[in-house]
């Protein structure tokens, strides 16, 4: 909360009018609307009965019931498109950065390469199931060995966060649901990178998740079936692959060596009519249950056209994601204006483990942890889920996405099965770290909180923290492992000077941070960054004001612009004036 809102005082209020502040009820609760409105407010968590809940839930006019019917139809109709455009945002970016991210699957990298190609490819595909399902496959096909494919795992669970903190910028325009939501969406990559920071070394060293997998596969055999596809999909996908379906074979080739130039050009037995059966596919393929080919697919399209589809894909993805989740937070911000925060803190308030259990019910049910989180990070804006409840939650939400996982290996082979259980132990080993024990929960809870704070400060900064984060990061440690495996002795020399170079340099930044006073400097840089931002947003505005109090001035002088023209030239005649008798003075001063 802003330092105005935090010193909100009470108001006397009017007679007939509603309190605006939890300071003006006798009872002290708080409100959705007030203008102190704050979760972490002692108000917030103020408890209520259950009959107290049941009444706000259950007793209302007929033109209430009327208003809450169509209030949920129309959360029900942008929450279909929300999950239409997460679909379309995930099917432009497998088209736009598949050949990109199939290029980056290999056995012939190191550990810390592994991670770092789990992460690029999932941000490249937004998909963390996309990730494993081709891990999955390299690993089956003997592309890729057991133990690099748990390294790329590890990645796959860090980069797919990336997409809720992508959800959290549609609240760029409220300072407090920014914050908040920016919380609730990084608390998911706090607990992935703790996880990674924790394991990552233990697997190098010990290889535990290796060893522990092998022995639960030792029986395996693979079952018969068919792949289970969830409901959401069955409902949400018939739509999204009628704008465009992302050819997701063309990766797992290329991955396994081969190149997206093999897929190209094109071939349709009739180019005007291009359907499933008469038509070869590159980046964007066709239906095959009814032989009928997306809005997006082009019979002469080159590699080129279908990435650019692919982008134009992403960017509507995009558009329709943020248009549904502002639509999404007014019409509940309208349902739940005035509603005691009292009975939504009673009602949201289950234990954390069985919290849990609803993330994993509901990603199951989604097929992607993305879908989950993202859905609940607006929800956490709002004020109406608390950030320790969104905790479990995504957890919940890493544990389901590894279940989905473990279905489609059952038709698989030992070493697939291998790496999903893999997914599924290193989930729970982190849970079991960081969630238990309330000291150790409350670290990545305070990280979140603090990069929810970042945002007030500068509301760049969520941009910047993507970027960084999950791509120029992993870019660096990759490029630094790719100097040892390279096998030339120059390269390896100069990987090690960099890394000693890239060691010394966050050993200074730590210190210079904590000690040095670059905590300060760069709060003093965001605070300016973000006033000159401001100033620049509210300049037309201001210079309105300017020449209306100017326009004032005038007509209480009585001056109208001419009148002040040829004061100004006056005034500039006598200056010059002053001017030239002054020199003359000199002259004749130095002359006598």
């Amino acid at each position: 909360m802003t330092d105005v809102e935090n010193n909100t005082e009470s108001v006397p209020i009017k007679q007939g009018e509603d309190p605006k502040s939890h300071k003006d009820r006798k009872t002290g609760s708080m409100h959705v609307g007030d203008v102190d409105f704050d979760p972490n407010d002692p108000a917030f968590a103020m408890d209520a009965t259950w009959a107290e809940v049941a009444h706000s839930c259950c007793v209302h006019s007929p033109q209430e019931w009327g208003m809450i019917f169509v209030g949920i139809c129309m959360v029900c109709f942008f929450l279909y498109f929300f999950l239409f455009g997460l679909e379309l945002l995930g099917s432009g970016a497998k088209v736009m950065g598949g050949c990109a991210a199939g290029s980056l699957f290999g056995d012939d990298t190191n550990p810390v390469a592994g991670l770092m190609i789990g992460i690029l490819a999932t941000v490249l595909l937004q998909s963390s199931s996309t990730t494993t399902s081709i891990v999955v496959s390299l690993v089956g096909a003997g592309s890729v060995s057991i133990r690099q494919g748990i390294y790329m795992i590890m990645g796959s669970n860090i980069g797919t966060s990336v997409t809720n903190t992508i959800v959290a910028l549609g609240q760029l325009g409220d300072g407090d649901q920014l914050e908040r939501a920016f919380a609730g969406a990084t608390v998911h990559d706090m607990f992935n990178f703790m996880t990674v920071a924790i394991f990552f070394p233990l697997e190098i060293i010990s290889g535990y998740l290796y060893w522990l997998t092998s022995a639960c596969v030792k029986n395996f055999t693979a079952q018969e079936g068919e792949k289970w596809e969830g409901p959401i999909k069955k409902i949400v996908s018939p739509l999204a692959d009628k704008v465009i379906k992302a050819n997701k074979k063309i990766i797992g080739a290329v991955a396994e060596g081969g190149s997206c130039d093999d897929f190209y050009p094109l071939e349709c037995d009739n180019p005007d009519d291009p359907t499933y059966s008469t038509c070869t596919f590159g980046l964007i393929t066709c239906d095959k249950d009814t032989d009928k080919c997306p809005a997006f697919y082009q019979a002469t399209a080159s590699q080129g056209d279908d990435q650019l589809s692919g982008f134009v894909v992403f960017i509507l993805g995009l558009v329709i994601l943020f248009i549904c989740l502002f639509a999404m937070v007014q019409i509940l911000q309208k349902m739940l204006l005035g509603m005691s925060t009292r009975i939504i803190y009673k009602a949201t308030n289950i234990n954390g483990y069985l919290a849990m259990l609803v993330g994993v019910a509901i990603t199951i049910l989604v097929q992607s942890s993305s879908i989950t989180t993202s859905t609940f990070t607006p929800l956490v804006g709002m004020g109406v889920i608390r950030l320790e409840q969104m905790y479990p939650i995504t957890l919940g939400a890493n544990i389901g996405t590894t279940i989905t996982a473990l279905l489609a290996a059952l038709l698989s082979d030992a070493a697939a099965m291998q790496v999903a259980l893999a997914h599924l132990f290193f989930n729970i080993s982190g849970i079991i770290v960081w969630y238990p024990i309330p000291f150790l929960r409350k670290v990545p809870l305070h990280a979140a909180r603090q990069l929810g704070k970042a945002t007030r400060i500068w509301k760049g900064f969520p941009i910047m923290y993507i970027f960084v984060m999950f791509f120029i990061v992993p870019l660096i440690f990759l490029g630094l492992s790719a100097l040892f495996t390279n096998g030339a002795i120059g390269l390896t020399v100069l990987g090690a000077m960099c890394t000693i170079l890239l060691f010394a340099a966050i050993v200074y930044g730590v210190y210079w941070w904590r000690w040095k006073g670059g905590k300060d400097s760069c709060y003093e840089c965001l605070v300016t960054r973000q006033k000159r931002s401001d100033a620049m947003k509210d300049l037309p505005d201001d210079m309105e004001f300017l020449k209306a109090k100017i326009r004032e001035l005038q007509e209480h002088t009585g001056l109208i612009d001419s009148d002040v023209e040829s004061v100004d030239n006056t005034k500039e005649g006598s200056d010059a004036e002053a001017t030239n008798e002054g020199a003359s003075t000199e002259e004749a001063v130095e002359s006598a």
